[in-house]
């Protein structure tokens, strides 16, 4: 069976939203950033739904878009940092796509995400031994997860949209172009 999406995961500040709107232009694929359509679903921000209900709750509304999402074909799906922590959220994306892993140093990461406060899991927590500690825990999940990895330091997102397509059509994956 050809894999028809591409899942972008990894630590929040990795381009994952960037990346997925030039991997959309050079595939001419559709482009879905969960985050943005589960705070369009509940009507609330991230940082809003943590506060109200608990970060269980938003994982779990991950998992909910991710079975809904289904036999969907043609999708960029720009996946919230803590997306691959579930091992039923890995086998449903690697079930329905290549899933594509990005990465970024620590700072790299700050520099990105320094002033967003749309972030709850760094609020208050925006350093770099805060993010070297949180990456290291979930570092051996994205690896497990990840079909495909590309870094993002120091790139810009053409390049790594360009890097993504070309490391799948030269893999063993059978992917539907």
């Amino acid at each position: 069976m050809k894999k028809c999406n591409i899942y972008l995961i990894g630590f929040m500040g990795t381009g994952k939203t960037t990346v997925s709107h030039h991997l959309s232009e050079l595939l001419g694929f559709e482009e879905i950033d969960t985050d943005t359509w589960i705070v369009c679903e509940q009507n609330q921000s991230i940082p809003e739904m943590f506060d109200s209900h608990g970060e269980q709750f938003f994982r779990n509304l991950e998992t909910d878009f991710l079975r809904r999402l289904g036999e969907e074909k043609h999708k960029i799906i720009s996946c919230g940092g803590g997306m691959a922590m579930r091992e039923e959220n890995v086998r449903l994306m690697q079930e329905n796509g290549v899933v594509v892993f990005l990465t970024a140093e620590p700072q790299t990461i700050l520099d990105r995400v320094q002033g967003d406060d749309g972030r709850p899991i760094l609020n208050g927590n925006m350093n770099i031994p805060y993010i070297q500690g949180l990456l290291a825990k979930r570092l051996p999940y994205y690896e497990a997860a990840g079909e495909v990895i590309v870094a993002t330091d120091l790139r810009s997102p053409e390049e790594i949209a360009d890097e993504i397509e070309k490391k799948i059509k030269s893999s063993k994956i059978c992917f539907d172009f």
